[in-house]
């Protein structure tokens, strides 16, 4: 788990990146300090994963969210990082305790490092599910504009 703020970066996760990548000769690098302007393609998406409110007064223990917005950047060289943004708890707005689907985030990385990198790869897979709607105003994302709009919460 992680304490609560904004966004979240998993340089953790570069190994699995890595390998997962390797079979089609490209060799990335995790920029853990690039910004924005330093990129030379960006792209935004959206991850799974679970949150946990850490207010002790509040009653909502936590809620799983199918959409979690993650902008990739992509750097010279192979290199790239990836901002997952944050949501607040529907009860209390306070920002939530992100418990990350690594699956899900290891998934579309790879994906976008291939295809920048010109190598035919399946999209991962995306299904609509039904749930409750996407609540804009809690998802740190969204207010940011790096959101890919409404899908579903689920608690």
């Amino acid at each position: 788990m992680l304490e609560s703020k904004m966004w979240f970066m998993f340089p953790e996760f570069h190994n699995d990146i890595a390998k997962a990548v390797s079979n089609d000769s490209v060799s990335p690098w995790f920029n853990e300090k690039g910004r924005d302007h330093d990129a030379n393609n960006t792209y935004s998406t959206h991850i799974m994963g679970r949150f946990i409110c850490k207010n002790g007064k509040c009653s909502n223990g936590g809620w799983l969210s199918k959409k979690i917005a993650i902008v990739i950047r992509g750097y010279p060289g192979n290199g790239y990082n990836a901002i997952v943004y944050n949501q607040r708890c529907d009860k209390c707005n306070c920002l939530g305790t992100l418990i990350l689907d690594k699956k899900s985030y290891i998934d579309r990385i790879v994906y976008r490092l291939k295809k920048w990198a010109g190598i035919w790869t399946e999209p991962p897979p995306y299904t609509e599910k039904e749930g409750k709607p996407h609540k804009q105003d809690l998802c740190e994302g969204c207010k940011r504009g790096h959101c890919q709009g409404t899908s579903y919460w689920e608690d």
